[in-house]
């Protein structure tokens, strides 16, 4: 049968016209659109709202200064927040839906570790990108996160040889039981080990808990030089109530704290934590004017009232980052994007900082402050210079980091918390 030219090109222009369709809803979020849509993935509930509300709004500020200033390519930045509900699983939902079904061109999200690690998969299978706010434990790298908080080189190494030179080198760990805590203690432990320190116990509790009865018991009958502190969320508040019921003082037996900030002290208060420690790359009382203008800026909209913290730094700084690389590439795929980000440099808040091209990581300074009355946090130390990002602390090699984690996996039945039977549950030293 002879086919008419007028057919043939019919199915030509039709070809042509559905090829086209599909790559407009393939880069929707680049394609004859006046908006870009952007994910914020954060616990507006559960017992990580307390610390990751906070992190919602500077990452709003951030997103509504592009805008101000004409937004990026032409385009306005279009928000969805979800609810991770401080769960894993729910974290890994939520951003499945954001990628599939709002198709947003870059998530700017997660807190805890567990949350993260559920997340991570799902930006890997679509090829995303994630941008992450918030210091961990290390022992990961991948080319579909950005990793704006800090390495364990950039805040619980430097704090762990400064307490052995200021404060004595018999140490309790306490940390929530999930992989964060669980993986930094082993880092604390190595390099206890080769600084002569030693361990005085080692406890957890399962996120949300508040019997904290056999931690505090433990802590008076060893009475360490110093506690360090990896609790998460709101179980930091039952900790510190039982320590001082117990009579334990700061000027006794103080406290480096790794995910205690300004917003924490300011919701809990000088009578628990006034004369501790915190260990991060940022305060609110940061020297400089960028810092001064950023912290004015975000107490004008909020109120005067409010404080900024380390992880709501690095998620402000993680949105101007990316839309740096969005500009460089004239582009909002996130394969683009990423292609450009190694190298990229941006005058933060607490001084410069840049992403390192070989693990996504940024280049931070190392601080560590003070709790002082009036939600003050006065810094005590600080690294004379930005700190390149070390994700696999030297002490193990990387595939023997990669073991422990994975051991942690298989131990807790594929999750990366410890399942719990209640509240009260505690657990004892790390095998």
């Amino acid at each position: 049968m002879q086919i008419s030219g007028k057919v043939i090109l019919t199915t030509i222009i039709t070809s042509i016209i559905l090829v086209s369709l599909l790559l407009v809803f393939k880069f929707s979020y680049t394609e004859n659109k006046s908006v870009v849509t952007v994910g914020i993935l954060h616990s507006i509930t559960g017992t990580m709202a307390i610390s990751e509300r906070s992190v919602i709004d500077a990452t709003l500020m951030a997103i509504d200064e592009i805008n101000a200033s004409g937004g990026l390519l032409g385009r306005r930045l279009e928000v969805i927040i979800r609810d991770g509900q401080s769960e894993g699983a729910v974290f890994a939902q939520k951003a499945e839906q954001l990628i599939k079904e709002d198709q947003v061109a870059v998530i700017f999200g997660c807190w805890t570790s567990d949350s993260r690690k559920n997340v991570l998969p799902v930006v890997e299978r679509y090829n995303h990108l994630l941008f992450y706010p918030v210091q961990y434990e290390g022992m990961e790298s991948s080319p579909n996160i950005v990793y704006t908080g800090s390495a364990p080189n950039q805040q619980i190494m430097p704090a762990v040889k400064w307490a052995l030179d200021t404060i004595g080198n018999r140490m309790y760990l306490v940390g929530s039981d999930y992989i964060f805590p669980h993986a930094a203690n082993a880092i604390i432990k190595d390099q206890l080990t080769s600084m002569r320190g030693v361990v005085t116990g080692e406890s957890y509790i399962p996120l949300g808990a508040t019997d904290m009865a056999h931690v505090v018991d433990e802590i008076l009958r060893e009475k360490p030089d110093i506690i360090l502190n990896t609790l998460n969320g709101d179980s930091n508040i039952a900790f510190f109530e039982a320590l001082r019921s117990a009579g334990i003082q700061p000027k006794d037996i103080p406290t480096i704290s790794f995910s205690i900030n300004e917003t924490e002290y300011q919701y809990m208060g000088d009578d628990l934590l006034l004369g501790d420690y915190a260990a991060w790359t940022y305060f609110q009382s940061v020297d400089g004017a960028n810092n001064e203008a950023f912290v004015e800026a975000f107490k004008s909209r909020y109120g005067r009232d409010r404080t900024v913290t380390d992880p709501m730094e690095a998620a402000y700084v993680g949105v101007h980052l990316w839309a740096m690389a969005v500009r460089k590439t004239h582009s909002f795929d996130p394969v683009v994007v990423r292609s450009v980000l190694g190298g990229l440099s941006f005058a933060a808040p607490q001084g410069a900082v840049s992403i390192d091209p070989r693990s996504q990581h940024l280049w931070k300074s190392v601080r560590i402050g003070q709790f002082q009355t009036n939600g003050e946090i006065d810094i005590v130390w600080s690294s004379p210079k930005p700190v390149r990002p070390l994700p696999y602390p030297p002490y193990r090699t990387r595939d023997a980091w990669h073991s422990f984690v994975n051991e942690l996996w298989e131990m807790w039945g594929g999750a990366w918390a410890r399942p719990t039977a209640g509240d009260a549950e505690l657990t004892g030293v790390m095998p």
